[in-house]
């Protein structure tokens, strides 16, 4: 994956934000909306394709773009670049292979201190019972 190769590959949409903001919001297009083609990109492998689409699959749409909208800042490139960052992060999140599970038996020593935890404890209950005097 290079990140240089998906920034030429990124496309933006501006528009105009929502919320609260008086007259600077109704008048300017500071929202940015970054749209990224899974299937035509070159700058990832077939492999890291699937995974985006199996990590990521409610950020897809049924075409295979990819969406992103920033509209924190104030600023039109300030949301540009805010919006750069998470596609980055969620990128190499998403493509990251997951490390194999080795499979560990548990020692020895720990599964004699559970058991005599357990007995113990059952030993406790066993003795809140009503006491006999015989």
């Amino acid at each position: 994956m290079n990140l240089e190769q998906l920034k030429k590959e990124v496309k933006y949409k501006s528009a105009r934000s929502s919320g609260s903001g008086g007259q600077h919001v109704n008048k300017v297009e500071t929202k940015i909306d970054l749209l990224f083609d899974i299937a035509s990109s070159e700058a990832l492998s077939d492999a890291e394709k699937e995974r985006l689409h199996k990590n990521l699959p409610t950020r897809i749409s049924k075409e295979g773009i990819l969406k992103l909208s920033a509209q924190d800042k104030r600023s039109q490139l300030r949301n540009k670049e805010l919006a750069w960052d998470r596609f980055a992060e969620l990128i190499r999140n998403a493509v990251k292979q997951p490390k194999r599970r080795k499979k560990v038996r548990p020692l020895v020593s720990a599964r004699e201190k559970r058991l005599s935890a357990k007995r113990l404890r059952g030993e406790v209950k066993a003795n809140r019972g009503k006491v006999r005097l015989d």
